[in-house]
């Protein structure tokens, strides 16, 4: 109860001081996952973020976070405005792929106690990113929009990209885990990912249809607008998990769809991505903050070294690649590789993970990477957003 307190008082100061925060170097998730580790520190001590029932409330509430944040983002995007947009295809498909492989790579070379597909669900948990950590970037006028833009559409989408990536390895790890045949479990995920996606489709066209023809004829207000798209993406992931599918690609999806049928369906739903969802956004990185406080001890050099690279080289290197030819500046392509943070979407991946699994070897250093890694992209990318931004401007206008 004394966490909870102390978290609401946080949440009323900090949405006091909100716009003097903004034009400092730090983040309202820093503010929040610090306090965390002092709460954790000084009440909460020791959590164990697999055993229930912390492993439940943290999962349930991360995992309503994600699925807002993937059907919001989702249905914000243009598919029109992805094709016209090279930089987007390419970060989305060359940039994730390459992502992929060298997190899994480094993370074999860095883990020697790690199998293949241990190290491979941190290579796919660590490579979406987080617009959410970079909010002065994104929302910053004076940054060229085709820059903004891409690193906006880039994080909204390849959080549900990742997803099925995920779904592979994790049954790869279960078939090891269980001697069983692995073609059974790559077989299940598959289905969990086309029935995710079949669930997203139907409830986004059908729903957002009929919310159309409500809007026509002046049945529905504009508050329930918001509340019948936010029932939609709650339907999509609800309906998918109970008939084997995978409730995030259903939400995914489910945007996409909403967002194709219903064209302001972004604006509408951001309207609660910035209120109530950002409440469960600090809400989580409270919450990693706690975790944290009790793992500190066992931070090892090579978890460090993984968490580094995570952010600069596997980022980086991927989006430098996948830019040849675009004719973008370097100072661009460098900006837009550093700013890839990892946030909400690596957690609740991580944490999906670790209840599909139950226990493995590599949890330990897995739950390390992953965490570490997240903690590390909210203090350098919350610390250097308003200083870069400010420079990366400087030196485009001297160049135009």
């Amino acid at each position: 109860m004394i966490e909870l307190l102390f978290f609401l008082i946080l949440v009323f100061i900090v949405a006091v001081i909100s716009s003097k925060i903004d034009k400092l170097p730090i983040s309202a998730q820093m503010i929040f996952i610090f306090a965390g580790i002092l709460v954790g520190w000084l009440v909460t001590g020791y959590i164990d973020v697999t055993k229930p029932p912390i492993s439940t409330i943290v999962l349930l509430i991360a995992e309503i976070a994600l699925v807002l944040v993937l059907f919001t983002d989702a249905s914000r995007v243009d598919l029109g405005d992805i094709k016209l947009n090279s930089l987007t295809t390419r970060l989305l498909s060359i940039g994730l792929i390459l992502t992929i492989v060298l997190g899994i790579t480094s993370a074999i070379l860095i883990f020697t106690n790690l199998t293949f597909w241990e190290a491979a669900i941190i290579g796919v948990v660590l490579a979406p990113t987080d617009a959410a950590l970079g909010q002065i970037v994104v929302n910053n006028k004076a940054i060229p929009s085709r820059i903004r833009e891409t690193l906006e559409v880039e994080s909204g989408l390849n959080d549900g990209l990742s997803v099925p990536f995920l779904l592979v390895f994790i049954a790869i790890g279960l078939a090891e885990e269980s001697f069983s045949p692995t073609g059974y479990f790559i077989q299940t995920a598959l289905e969990q990912i086309g029935l995710g996606a079949l669930v997203g489709i139907s409830v986004g066209l059908i729903g957002s249809g009929i919310v159309i023809k409500s809007r026509d004829k002046g049945w529905i207000t504009p508050e329930y607008q918001r509340i019948a798209f936010l029932v939609l993406a709650v339907l999509s992931f609800i309906i998918a998990d109970e008939i084997g599918g995978s409730g995030f690609i259903a939400a995914f999806v489910g945007g996409l769809a909403t967002g194709y049928i219903t064209r302001d369906a972004g604006k509408v739903m951001m309207d609660f991505a910035e209120a109530e969802g950002q409440f469960l956004n600090l809400t989580v990185f409270f919450l990693l903050g706690i975790i944290l406080a009790g793992l500190i001890p066992f931070i090892s050099w090579q978890i460090i070294v993984y968490a580094i690279l995570s952010l600069t080289f596997i980022r980086m290197l991927p989006v430098v690649i996948s830019l040849i030819g675009t004719h973008v500046s370097w100072d661009s392509v460098l900006f837009m590789g550093w700013f890839g943070p990892r946030g909400l979407a690596s957690i609740v991946l991580a944490l999906i993970a670790l209840e599909r699994l139950g226990t493995f070897p590599g949890q330990d250093t897995f739950i390390l990477a992953v965490f570490v890694t997240v903690f590390f992209s909210v203090v350098a990318h919350g610390a250097t957003a308003l200083p870069l931004s400010k420079l990366y401007i400087k030196r485009n206008k001297s160049k135009n």
